[in-house]
């Protein structure tokens, strides 16, 4: 059998913005160390993503040390501050306590987005359940949709690709943990595994969106990808692709790490 492991690490400084490939990454109590700690949010604190602003695709962060600095389309840059004035920002009608990010960085936010917009910081005080349709009280989430962690195999973007027009690459879909070596698919059936150190448990496939038919380089619909997903990988009201992991304890992942199916 050929052996599963870990061929990409990625993080999502700003949720919907451009994520950041690793070759490690420390796992804390949220998922990834840095992971969409930050969020875009409008006039009333509402949370903005690619499904309305695909355009947040071509913003960029960098991480210096635990600072974060945001680099708009144009090439503007500001440092976030993680200190701000506390403010409410909601999620999937969700209330969640956070920090204003402050106002250089929303300048940024403003003059490439073309919309009045804040960053807001996640602080560690905050706890935000993960979907308790599905996690237990004590899985913990940062600004992601629902879980810490997205599984996406290296075949099953291949066995997408051989049926679409133009192949796509794997940005389009936003996985944290990118593993290789399984058969398309395969990790659909995991319900438990170990990557290195760390266990995790699935509870339940990634439903898709939208973002996946934004071209990630571009900053643009195409309408390329979520109409084929939807022709062979429809679940009911859902279109799944990928999977949702919670995690238990902390540690390090590295690229390279054997991936064990428990």
């Amino acid at each position: 059998m050929t052996e599963v492991v870990l061929r990409e690490l990625w993080v999502y400084p700003v949720k919907s913005c451009r994520g950041i490939r690793l070759d490690e990454a420390d796992v804390v109590t949220r998922g990834l160390a840095h992971d969409r700690r930050f969020m875009v949010v409008d006039a009333n604190g509402r949370f903005l993503t690619q499904r309305e602003r695909p355009e947040l695709a071509r913003f960029g962060a960098t991480l210096e040390g635990d600072a974060l600095v945001l680099e708009g389309p144009s090439g503007a840059r500001a440092r976030a501050r993680h200190d701000g004035p506390p403010v409410t920002a909601s999620i999937w009608g969700e209330a969640v306590a956070a920090r204003d990010a402050g106002d250089e960085v929303a300048a940024v936010l403003r003059a490439d987005l073309g919309a009045d917009a804040r960053l807001v910081y996640m602080p560690d005080d905050t706890r935000r359940p993960a979907d308790p349709d599905y996690a237990g009280p004590d899985d913990l989430v940062s600004f992601a949709d629902a879980f810490p962690f997205l599984l996406v195999g290296v075949a099953s973007l291949d066995a997408l690709n051989a049926r679409l027009a133009s192949p796509v690459d794997m940005r389009r879909f936003r996985p944290n943990l990118v593993v290789d070596g399984a058969p398309a698919f395969a990790e659909d059936t995991w319900s438990a595994l170990s990557v290195g150190p760390i266990r995790l448990r699935s509870p339940k496939p990634c439903s898709r969106c939208a973002i996946v038919d934004v071209d990630p380089a571009r900053g643009e619909r195409d309408l390329a990808v979520l109409p084929e997903l939807g022709r062979f990988r429809r679940d009911g009201r859902h279109v799944n692709f990928g999977v949702n992991f919670v995690h238990e304890g902390r540690g390090r992942l590295a690229v390279g790490a054997r991936v064990e199916v428990t």
